[in-house]
């Protein structure tokens, strides 16, 4: 199932299907399509999303995090 990864809940894993924005500085940290991602932190409030993509976690704004499409469950 798609879905936002602004969307994602705690602790959930999900792999990057879609970025519908720049997607140049994504890509310099490590955030690529096909790339598997655990949901961290999502701070209340409009605050930074918290992303580990391997051993390296990545933060962005609520924003940025809402344009990006992941897929979940069991289509993986």
């Amino acid at each position: 199932m798609l879905t936002e990864l602004s969307d994602l809940p705690f602790g959930a894993t999900a792999i990057v299907r879609e970025i519908n924005t720049s997607a140049h500085d994504l890509n310099c940290m490590g955030l690529r399509i096909g790339k598997e991602l655990k949901m961290i932190t999502k701070q209340p409030i409009k605050g930074p999303v918290v992303v580990l993509i391997g051993e390296l976690e990545i933060a962005m704004g609520l924003e940025i995090a809402g344009r990006i499409m992941v897929e979940t469950g069991t289509d993986i």
